[in-house]
């Protein structure tokens, strides 16, 4: 035993097979291997209610199914199939019985989405999984990832049985649920504590049990990665994992988290970015940081990229591997081997490469401010925030902006939460620095602002603790649930400020 429960260092077995699949990764062909994904996809499924629906068994090219698929957002499949099909997806969109469903809500409508798991969703997302220890020993030949043990900190990993065979819960529940026997020794946190439902007594509990000593590596959203690094160094001292060598980090900018977090790691720890959905594994950081994330080409997913501009025209161009260009912000689209085809995930990314497709994640389809016309994309948003702040010698911990009508004329009215108290006059500071950074980045948002449609935007500093409150009262505590930046709903905003500003006796948001 080296430790911890942790039975021995199996990371030079793991080199073998990391070694044999980066050679796989290096040769492969972005257009063929995507192609070849999705002719197997449709033969797969075109026994299916929705590959009979849609020919599926006479498709021979990537356009002969665009012309046979028409794109759809989840209301649309919801509505066609999964709905009727209640909890049970027998034949519906995937062979056989879909044996999970992932809920996951969205940021900006907060409707609780039900997407649905198949076994080989499973098996191509444990596979992407593997393809993250590939790129981390490339990069880092000494590492010893298996040395230790990993640390996944997800939601609830209970699952509620909804039908015979099928369950349904968060996507990292029904990750743990599935990990291979042969690798539980070297995963924490045990099934006592991952089943805690309660966010704050299960970081505690996570706090106070963790092997600090035996953790290698630690996975997370980094906002709740924060959070568990601040309880970890309350109780054993900084840095409080002292053994970590990989921080595996996703599903929210990590800009606004690298300096806070940083302190927090030690000597020679790396950082890798990862972009799981709960539709599928759709990208891996190969190289360092900022220099975008490698597109997993055959990992059980065939993916379109359609200008965001274009996205709810009657024709869109739909782009793929094959297509793609360099600079443009595209709207991702999935066809998975869990029955999702055409389907519109709300993400937004740029390519930085063509070969091997590379992208960075520039925010959502629907964090978009254009309530008058100012086309604000959310990497715009966050962006002007960041610089502002900065200027203004302020940090930022937490922030969401909405439209806001008075009249004839309308603004951006944001909520800002800071890492320390800041000074009395900030928020005018802040808000006159924020709108001098999005004229100079976005034409359409000086344009409105030099005419009569756009005020002044207004920064609210909220106190801190708000945005937590408020996901708490949300019930969007922890696990995958993320703060929604960009709440384009004017009611909606109205409530969740109000909420913010006053988080002891504000009205829940509807």
């Amino acid at each position: 035993m080296i430790g911890a429960g942790v039975p021995f260092d199996a990371t030079p077995c793991l080199r073998l097979v990391a070694a044999r699949r980066l050679r796989q990764l290096q040769a492969m062909d972005p257009a063929a291997t995507q192609e070849a994904l999705l002719l197997g996809l449709l033969r797969r499924a075109a026994g299916t209610r929705f590959g009979r629906d849609h020919g599926f068994a006479d498709i021979g090219s990537v356009a002969d199914f665009q012309r046979a698929v028409p794109l759809r957002r989840y209301e649309a499949l919801h509505a066609e199939y999964l709905a009727p099909a209640l909890s049970v997806l027998d034949g519906v969109v995937w062979p056989g019985r879909t044996p999970y469903l992932a809920l996951t809500s969205g940021t900006t409508s907060g409707r609780t989405k039900h997407i649905p798991v198949s076994r080989e969703m499973v098996r191509a997302n444990r596979g992407a999984a593997l393809d993250v220890l590939v790129w981390h020993l490339a990069a880092q030949p000494g590492a010893r990832p298996f040395g230790g043990l990993s640390f996944m900190l997800g939601g609830s990993t209970a699952l509620e049985e909804v039908a015979p065979g099928v369950r349904q819960g968060d996507l990292s529940g029904i990750a743990t649920h599935e990990v291979p026997a042969f690798l539980r020794a070297w995963s924490w946190p045990p099934e006592r504590v991952a089943l805690m439902a309660d966010w704050d007594a299960k970081l505690d509990a996570l706090a106070r049990e963790a092997p600090v000593g035996a953790i290698r590596a630690l996975s997370g959203t980094p906002s709740w990665l924060l959070v568990l690094f601040e309880r970890l160094a309350a109780l054993h001292g900084c840095p409080p994992l002292p053994a970590l060598e990989l921080l595996i980090h996703g599903g929210v900018a990590w800009a606004p988290y690298r300096e806070r977090i940083a302190p927090f790691l030690p000597p020679g720890c790396v950082t890798r970015e990862v972009y799981p959905a709960s539709e599928g594994f759709i990208a891996i950081a190969d190289r360092g940081e900022g220099e975008g994330m490698r597109l997993c080409l055959d990992r059980g997913c065939f993916f379109e990229f359609v200008p965001v501009g274009e996205l709810d025209s009657a024709a869109p161009t739909r782009h793929w591997a094959g297509t793609i260009e360099t600079g443009v912000e595209y709207a991702v689209v999935v066809s998975s081997c869990a029955g999702l085809f055409g389907y519109v995930i709300g993400d937004t990314v740029r390519f930085l490469d063509r070969a091997p497709p590379r992208l960075l994640v520039t925010g959502r389809t629907s964090w978009m401010l254009s309530a008058f016309g100012e086309h604000l994309a959310g990497e715009e948003i966050e962006a002007a925030l960041l610089a502002a702040a900065a200027q203004a010698g302020l940090r930022v911990a937490e922030y969401a902006v909405g439209p806001e009508f008075a009249g004839s004329r309308g603004r951006h009215r944001w909520c800002v939460e800071t890492q320390a108290p800041a000074p009395a006059d900030a928020a005018r500071h802040l808000a006159a620095l924020l709108d001098a950074a999005l004229r100079a980045e976005n034409d359409d948002y000086a344009a409105h602002r030099d005419g009569a449609q756009l005020a002044a935007p207004e920064v609210v500093l909220v106190p801190q603790g708000a945005f937590a409150a408020w996901m708490r009262a949300e019930g969007k505590l922890g696990g995958q649930h993320k703060v929604p930046r960009v709440v384009a709903d004017p009611a909606r905003f109205a409530a969740m400020a109000a909420a913010l500003s006053d988080p002891g006796r504000a009205p829940r948001p509807s």
